[in-house]
């Protein structure tokens, strides 16, 4: 069964960065931290599984554009099993999902989406970051925008 992201309103720019921050401290060491914020914020499993679908899906999907073939659809797969994991965890058990789906991103970023021109995993999530920000703000500022 594929895994469909219904369509949603995007992060905001608060949750974007709320959510980069803690995948950032768990990179650097600071779990305690992330697992302590997850427990005093419901909506950061949220935010976490969002992140996730936003970097996971795009990378795994069948493209459109390409040639699809066998190793497509696995990947295809493959994404769609990870996803409906990480949706089932935060729904369950919101405050252990946090760091989990933290680590799952962080892992997934280290060995199948590393970047040539950040070699650290931290400037990769970085990068990532920024780039989701520059997303956030542009659709929470256009005009009719959801606030």
């Amino acid at each position: 069964m594929p895994y469909l992201i219904p369509p949603r309103t995007p992060l905001t720019p608060e949750q974007v960065e709320r959510g980069f921050d803690d995948l950032l401290a768990l990179q650097m060491g600071g779990g305690a931290a992330v697992t302590g914020r997850a427990e005093a914020d419901p909506e950061l499993a949220f935010v976490m599984l969002r992140l996730a679908e936003d970097i996971v899906w795009p990378v795994t999907a069948v493209d459109g554009e390409t040639d699809p073939c066998a190793d497509s659809f696995a990947l295809d797969e493959v994404g769609c099993v990870l996803l409906s994991a990480l949706r089932d965890w935060a729904r369950d058990s919101p405050a252990t999902a946090v760091p989990g789906i933290a680590r799952s991103i962080i892992r997934f970023t280290v060995n199948v989406i590393p970047d040539p021109d950040h070699a650290d995993t931290a400037d990769t999530l970085e990068a990532m970051r920024d780039e989701r920000l520059v997303l956030a703000h542009a659709v929470h500022s256009a005009p009719g925008a959801h606030r």
